[in-house]
């Protein structure tokens, strides 16, 4: 359960990082404080946490589409953002996905 709390943490610092390199505050406060949610053992916050990675890979597949048009439109590839992008996206969505194990459900009754 550490794992996933910890990877989920993870989750979370990138994209407040992803969110402080445009300087968005309350955002970037938002992304930092949501890992501590699930320190609430009720199951919405389970919930909201894993609507949450949901939500956050639906910015990063924006910020994605944002990264190939503004590359297709200057010529240059966007092959390596792509790939790095697609990444995070999917592992912030595996993030949520581990907090639906059994072990976890148990906890947030």
């Amino acid at each position: 359960m550490k794992l996933r709390i910890t990877l989920l943490a993870l989750s979370a610092i990138l994209l407040t990082a992803h969110f402080l390199r445009t300087l968005n505050i309350i955002p970037m406060l938002i992304c930092l404080a949501a890992p501590f949610i699930l320190l609430i053992k009720k199951r919405w916050s389970l919930l909201t946490i894993q609507a949450l990675t949901v939500v956050g890979a639906g910015i990063w597949l924006g910020t994605l589409n944002g990264i190939i048009q503004q590359r297709l439109f200057e010529g240059r590839s966007w092959t390596v953002s792509g790939i790095i992008l697609g990444v995070v996206a999917g592992y912030t969505l595996l993030t949520g996905w581990l907090l639906n194990s059994p072990v976890v459900k148990e906890k947030y009754l």
